[in-house]
């Protein structure tokens, strides 16, 4: 059996009962939610490196108008979104070191310090480097999410950290928690929605719960990664998540506004 089809059956093989600590879970139940309570949990991707001025524009602008808590974008669209979410409830998350955190732990700082300095992100998803975590260089690891939540934290930024877990085993993706919450993040979170080589599962009942158990609270869970259904992302909010990466195409969907998306084979999201 090889190490990807072991942590595959791994995580698949957990019980999606769930015993979630009460006071993770939200005060009523997702489906009796409104809209604007709904949007508060979603970070909308537009992360796609093939989309146009145009696309970014677009997708950037409905993530607005549905409410989402954020517009998670790549950093070269930082000036759009920051012209599109002034005077908005709906913040910018930028992403750093996307989607696959193997740079430097120099370059990752340096990233996220040119992000962070603007004045207008809200929110930083980090890649942790998840060879780092299949090797168990734990202290690399630690060390490697710190350096980039202490810059960011000198401007208030919060930090999301993505483990892409549908590469790891339960074992690790506890561990990889601990790290973080040793670090001082301030998210966990599932997957970039680009992994390649994997079967994609992204943010299941199964991990979310397992992530939510190791955090008790110290550190918010993020899932993200084939989150296409309402009733997948109703049943995440009453585990207890406080957010999720939602694809453009999906969050009508979620939201109750559309009854379906087409699915992106190339995405996860």
């Amino acid at each position: 059996m090889t190490r990807r089809t072991s942590a595959i059956i791994q995580l698949q093989e957990l019980s999606i009962t769930v015993d979630v600590d009460e006071k993770m879970k939200p005060l009523k139940k997702a489906s009796e939610m409104t809209v604007k309570e709904l949007g508060s949990y979603i970070d909308q991707s537009v992360l796609k490196p093939e989309f146009s001025e145009d696309d970014i524009r677009k997708y950037i602008q409905e993530g607005i108008d549905y409410g989402c808590r954020t517009v998670c974008i790549n950093p070269s669209s930082l000036d759009i979104a920051a012209e599109l979410t002034k005077g908005t409830d709906t913040k910018i998350c930028v992403v750093c070191d996307f989607p696959f955190g193997t740079s430097t732990t120099e370059s990752k700082v340096a990233q996220a310090e040119l992000y962070c300095k603007r004045g207008d992100v809200f929110e930083l998803d980090i890649v942790a480097n998840y060879g780092w975590i299949l090797s168990g260089k734990w202290d690399d690891v630690t060390a490697d999410i710190k350096a980039v939540v202490d810059v960011c934290h000198k401007y208030d930024v919060a930090v999301k950290v993505i483990f892409e877990t549908d590469t790891l085993n339960e074992e690790q993706v506890r561990k990889s928690c601990q790290c973080a919450i040793v670090a001082g993040a301030d998210f966990v979170k599932t997957s970039t929605g680009f992994l390649t080589g994997f079967e994609a599962y992204g943010a299941t009942p199964e991990v979310i719960k397992i992530m939510l158990e190791e955090c008790e609270g110290k550190a918010k869970v993020k899932g993200s990664g084939c989150i296409r259904t309402r009733e997948h992302f109703l049943q995440l909010i009453d585990m207890g998540i406080d957010r999720m990466g939602v694809g453009y195409r999906s969050t009508p969907v979620v939201l109750g506004i559309t009854e379906d998306a087409s699915v992106d084979k190339n995405s996860t999201y």
